[in-house]
């Protein structure tokens, strides 16, 4: 149990700003007293009434509806007061620190980020995946990401991982079963079919782990830079993917001296597009060249970097030879897209490639979907759930240690002590993703994410 998971809690659940209705939230055990001294009587569970929120001396702080639930039929698994008002910052204020006031007597105290969605894991009302989705249905950029968490919070994720879950229990059982009957292992293992089990176990997993990387690329998106040399259409480029005016476009080289970004989405996925400085080797200008150092720390962070070429300059000695300058220096070809623009400037065949034109729009969607394609998005399933780069990797340690167990199975001797460590290894890596096996730091770090009043 973390530090301070006893005390009684509370907190404004509303975002700061004017607003029709505000919320303040109460969550503890045994909170039946405090609720007279602000509501005036009792109220019936689960039922809204309207009334005054009285402050100490009596007088009415605002008016609103309130709402008892108490433990365990809460969204915390405790007591629960929800106050209802009007969604001034003062009033909101007001009443928290009337319910401060009241509650001093059961140390009562300010809640931390997330420590409400928190106690709700610790109280078993959510598991930790379906926490992480309450998360990310707040910060979703999509309605494709909306969707998703709100299938993961509806446990549709937690569900396989638990089916997984039994199964390598189910596997570890015989194991251990076997280790107490040495001179009939290689039988047991046998009749009982441990071999195919494992296969199919790693079958599933690898499915799960497909659809867990699409709910992370669904969540996280894919940082993207556009890269190349000064007035290649870096800009123009940008503006086209956005539908907006954001970058400067001129025919001067050098117009864009700092990173600008946007997010766009493509099939639900946000892409985080940043509009980079031309790169180039002979600037005298000192803002240009800070610009152009900052361009290549983007083009080391990206996912992808798209590396422009100007069409009408391809066929120029001193334009190709920079050109082969910055991709010796781009570095790992597998995430570079080449892009050549400036399509309806020229008569001439096309080049091999990707080409378009950010003018008339030609070639925009080929590069849309080979952006997908790169980033390993296939066309989302229905039924896809949300996921983090925590899942992912714990997906991924959970196979990697099925793998060994495989390889110990089929192994002559049949190492059993191993073996039984390996599907150990792997029931914990997958008892992560739910939290049945997870530190308090680890705990710390996810709910500290959260907004205060959730």
């Amino acid at each position: 149990m973390l530090a301070g998971s006893q005390q009684p809690i509370v907190a404004i659940a509303t975002a700061p700003g004017r607003a029709a209705i505000g919320i303040v939230r109460v969550s503890g055990a045994n909170l039946a007293a405090l609720v007279p001294q602000l509501c005036g009587r009792t109220l019936t569970p689960r039922r809204a009434s309207y009334l005054p929120f009285l402050d100490a001396d009596g007088s009415a702080i605002d008016r609103g509806l309130a709402l008892y639930f108490p433990a365990p039929h809460s969204y915390t698994g405790e007591d629960v007061l929800e106050l209802q008002a009007h969604g001034g910052a003062v009033s909101l204020q007001l009443l928290l620190a009337r319910c401060l006031q009241a509650g001093a007597a059961i140390g009562l105290r300010l809640a931390r980020p997330g420590e409400f969605t928190e106690r709700a894991f610790l109280n078993d009302k959510l598991d930790l995946a379906q926490a992480e989705a309450v998360a990310d249905l707040i910060d979703a950029s999509t309605e494709a990401a909306a969707r998703s968490a709100g299938r993961s919070l509806s446990g549709d994720f937690s569900r396989q991982v638990d089916s997984l879950h039994r199964r390598l229990v189910e596997l570890r059982t015989l194991v251990e079963a076997t280790l107490d009957f040495p001179e009939e292992d290689i039988d047991f293992l046998q009749q009982a079919g441990a071999a195919p089990r494992i296969a199919a176990l790693d079958d599933e997993l690898a499915a799960l782990l497909a659809n867990a990387r699409q709910g992370a690329l669904l969540r996280e998106g894919l940082r993207i830079v556009l890269a190349g040399q000064p007035n290649v259409g870096k800009s123009s480029l940008l503006n086209a993917l956005a539908g907006a005016e954001l970058a400067i476009v001129s025919a001067t080289p050098g117009t864009t001296r700092d990173r600008i970004g946007e997010t766009i989405q493509i099939e639900g996925v946000p892409l985080h597009v940043i509009d980079t400085a031309g790169l180039r080797d002979d600037s005298g200008d000192e803002v240009e060249r800070i610009g152009i150092e900052r361009s290549w720390q983007s083009i080391a962070a990206a996912d992808s970097v798209i590396f422009l070429h100007d069409l009408t300059r391809v066929a120029q000695p001193d334009y190709a030879a920079a050109e082969e300058r910055i991709a010796a220096k781009l570095g790992d070809a597998k995430r570079i897209v080449h892009v050549f623009t400036k399509l309806d400037l020229v008569a001439a065949p096309e080049p091999d490639g990707l080409c378009l034109s950010s003018r008339t729009g030609e070639g925009l969607q080929r590069l849309r979907h080979e952006l997908l394609r790169q980033a390993g998005w296939r066309a989302s399933p229905e039924g896809l759930f949300i996921a983090r780069q925590r899942h992912v990797q714990a997906l991924q340690r959970t196979r990697a240690h099925v793998a060994d167990a495989q390889r110990l199975l089929q192994h002559s001797a049949q190492p059993l002590e191993l073996l039984a460590e390996e599907l150990r290894a792997a029931h914990e890596a997958l008892a992560e993703i739910t939290g049945r096996f997870s530190s308090e730091d680890l705990l710390g770090e996810i709910f500290g994410r959260f907004c205060i009043g959730k």
